[in-house]
């Protein structure tokens, strides 16, 4: 059963563009001018267009880590938050339900406002999750100076810059502890 096709056919035959054909391999490749990625408008035309590509995907890496690490600072200060509201709560001098109120009147927003909270939490988790599936969407590509230079350098990088607060803290330990 023939489907109109012969066996010739490449992938780039069909991204054919009026003559500028994309070359998108899922084999390992070095392949920099007219590679695509993601769509056939993400096509690369120059050297300098594709080295523009590696940094930015490189600082789109470095841009996950930062969020990453916004987002722990973020969980930390809610902790921190908690912390100072028990504390306010059980110090206070007043007696029974009006110590509650008045303690809960000097607590901080983000103590409060559990809703809003969580979606800032939660609009953290999905710009590091969008972002990181991306990533993943360009590694498929397989090309050696996107992986390597883009995407592992920018994550060398980005958690050079951003891992510092994870030093000597027991975050760092309980992943890797087994008791």
């Amino acid at each position: 059963m023939d489907m109109g096709s012969d066996a010739n056919s490449t992938a780039s035959d069909s991204m054919s563009m009026g003559g500028m054909d994309c070359k998108i391999s899922m084999l390992w490749n070095w392949n920099t001018v007219d590679a695509c990625f993601i769509s056939k408008d993400w096509h690369i035309t120059s050297k300098g267009m594709f080295a523009g590509t590696v940094i930015a995907i490189f600082f789109l890496v470095i841009l996950v880590e930062l969020v990453r690490r916004l987002a722990r600072e973020y969980d930390r200060k809610i902790a921190r938050d908690a912390a100072a509201f028990d504390a306010r709560l059980m110090n206070s001098t007043a007696v029974g339900s009006d110590a509650k109120l008045a303690a809960v009147e000097g607590a901080p927003l983000a103590t409060i406002a559990r809703p809003i909270r969580q979606a800032v939490r939660s609009t953290l988790y999905m710009v590091q999750f969008g972002a990181g599936y991306m990533l993943m969407l360009l590694a498929m590509y397989y090309n050696g100076y996107i992986l390597i230079f883009g995407i592992f350098f920018g994550a060398w990088a980005g958690h050079f810059l951003t891992a510092w607060d994870t030093v000597g803290h027991g975050e760092a330990v309980a992943k890797d502890c087994c008791c």
